[in-house]
């Protein structure tokens, strides 16, 4: 039934949102369409539009090309982080679910002269950068960039696509390198088209960006890890204790 008086395309979209929250229009399910929405409210056709702009923005909806409009599937990838590495090759993040963990796609490793911010940490006039995605059943979630001093891993397995087992972390621990403290940033904004491309983003989509930093028990630096992961895609759980 079409609702008393004329509303405007906040009101519109506020209607639709809450079809969606309420799990009356459910992940996959089709959306109204312009033509449907100017005679189920009785707008001009401009209006019906910016409603699904404000709902495509906002993430929650996404058009495919010939088909329509649908509510996004949302199936988050939780991802937990521990109170300290699990042993050797363990990952500062670890997946609540082993079906579900990534892979890595896209390695490259290269030498390159130090970006000015990595410098400020490494203290490295050249550096080591390995770059992978990461891909959860056949849906890029992450890229990442790590940096390492050059002269530290340069000629060591770290240089090489397969770093073996237990990874990186192992590696630097057999240079006398071991990580035994992390810091970590975080912070959200919107992509760069490089990101949109890589990820897969959907309209209105942010990026969560975490920047690691791992340092040995002298406190060296050893590396500055930038990763860029698809916002719509994860859940991330941090525990804490009062001690």
């Amino acid at each position: 039934m079409a609702p008393q008086g004329r509303m405007g395309y906040r009101a519109i979209a506020d209607a639709l949102r809450d079809r969606i929250e309420s799990a009356e229009l459910g992940p996959g399910d089709r959306v109204p369409s312009e033509n449907e929405l100017v005679l189920a409210y009785e707008v001009e056709q401009p209006t019906a539009r910016r409603a699904l702009e404000v709902l495509k923005n906002e993430g929650l909806i996404v058009a495919r090309r010939g088909a329509g409009t649908f509510v996004r599937e949302f199936t988050p990838y939780r991802r937990v982080s521990p109170d300290r590495l699990r042993g050797a090759g363990s990952s500062v993040w670890e997946t609540d679910s082993a079906e579900r963990r990534p892979t890595v796609a896209d390695i490259n490793v290269t030498e390159e002269a130090t970006p000015p911010h990595i410098a400020r940490v490494l203290a490295s006039e050249t550096v080591l950068v390995r770059r992978r995605k990461y891909v959860v059943e056949g849906k890029p979630i992450q890229v990442a960039e790590s940096y390492y001093p050059a002269a530290l891993v340069r000629g060591s397995q770290i240089a090489e696509t397969n770093t073996g087992p237990g990874g990186v972390y192992a590696r630097l621990a057999e240079l006398g390198l071991k990580p035994v403290r992390f810091r970590e940033e975080l912070r959200s904004r919107m992509p760069r088209a490089e990101e949109t491309a890589a990820l897969g983003l959907a309209q209105g989509t942010p990026v969560i960006c975490i920047t690691r930093t791992a340092y040995t028990a002298v406190d060296r630096p050893v590396e500055v890890n930038e990763m860029t992961l698809d916002a719509g895609s994860y859940v991330l759980e941090y525990s804490f204790t009062s001690d």
